[in-house]
């Protein structure tokens, strides 16, 4: 069990010992914060559930921890002998060794939001019971028009456009859509499909996601439509939507959540196997932007059940730019 630094040497010797593993001080310094399930554990850390068993097991045996079962799951908290000051003092001292507890704290974060957005779980259970069930007059397409009906007229730039059949919807009610893509013949086509349906406002233009041929503080909006995963780093392509939008412009991202899916590689030319919500949270912060939201909004059924994930975030101050 847990014993003060008054205990035997050897009682703190063993403690010592386990907290000494990087891993299982990342752990106590998650905990030292909230009690947390083993899942949530997961979606911080990114490891798999044997691996966090096994630490969580050695750590409630050496008295470190507590844990209680609340339906399915099991929660698991410091003991109140590790959060005495000595001890605390200890778990500090270690936390500023470890890389990863930045980024840990982050993660935390995100999985507390989560706790508190019942608006999200509602999504979710919507998410998963729309379209099973017939109802005259609903459908995702409909939905999107309506939708669509309350974009305002701004400047949108649509990165990695491929033909552009989002550029085409959203050109519908834009002042203007610029359709980026690094395929020429994509550009091509794309092109030619607008003049074939009469969109003046639609422009398609030749550039890659990372360096958008789009004048600095040009545009209202930027979208990703399940782009950014062919990016060769979606850090650079994030940070150039934000250069080309206005201040109060608004960046919306709509990806495939992390999977471990391989052949998508080959399959869909993937570079990335999706993001996880820290990664798009990181991207959308590390560029500039604020008020950043992102969340898990569709789940497929079928194998390899991708789940898509949506963030949006606004850039903020400055002065207004120019024409895009």
């Amino acid at each position: 069990m847990m014993y003060g630094l008054d205990a035997p040497m050897e009682s703190i010797v063993n403690s010592l010992k386990l907290l000494a593993d990087e891993t299982r001080l990342r752990l106590l310094l998650l905990l030292g914060r909230e009690e947390l399930s083993v899942l949530e554990i997961q979606e911080i850390l990114g490891m798999g559930q044997s691996r966090i068993s096994s630490h969580l097991g050695q750590l409630r045996r050496g008295g470190l921890l507590t844990d209680r079962r609340a339906g399915k799951n099991v929660y698991y908290a410091l003991s109140p002998a590790l959060r005495a000051p000595e001890w605390a003092g200890i778990l500090e001292a270690g936390g500023r060794t470890l890389g990863e507890a930045g980024r840990d704290a982050r993660a935390l974060d995100l999985v507390l939001a989560k706790r508190r957005d019942r608006a999200r779980e509602y999504f979710d259970q919507l998410a998963g019971r729309f379209g099973r069930t017939y109802c005259p007059g609903r459908s995702w397409e409909g939905l999107g028009h309506l939708l669509l009906a309350l974009v305002p007229a701004q400047v949108i730039v649509d990165m990695g456009a491929g033909e552009g059949t989002v550029a085409q919807l959203l050109a519908r009610r834009a002042r203007k859509v610029i359709a980026v893509d690094n395929s020429e013949k994509m550009v091509e086509f794309g092109g030619e499909l607008a003049r074939r349906h009469g969109f003046e406002n639609l422009e398609y233009r030749l550039g890659d996601m990372e360096e958008p041929p789009v004048a600095e503080g040009s545009a209202d909006l930027v979208v990703f439509s399940q782009a950014l995963h062919h990016a060769a780093s979606p850090a650079r392509a994030v940070a150039a939507a934000w250069r080309i939008l206005r201040p109060g412009g608004r960046i919306a991202v709509l990806d495939l959540l992390q999977h471990q899916f391989e052949q998508a590689r080959e399959l869909y030319a993937d570079t990335w196997l999706g993001f996880s919500e820290l990664d798009l949270h990181g991207f959308l912060q590390g560029a500039g932007f604020g008020s950043v939201e992102v969340g898990v909004v569709a789940r497929d059924e079928q194998n390899p059940q991708f789940q898509t994930v949506f963030a949006t975030a606004l850039k903020s101050g400055g002065d207004a730019g120019g024409a895009p």
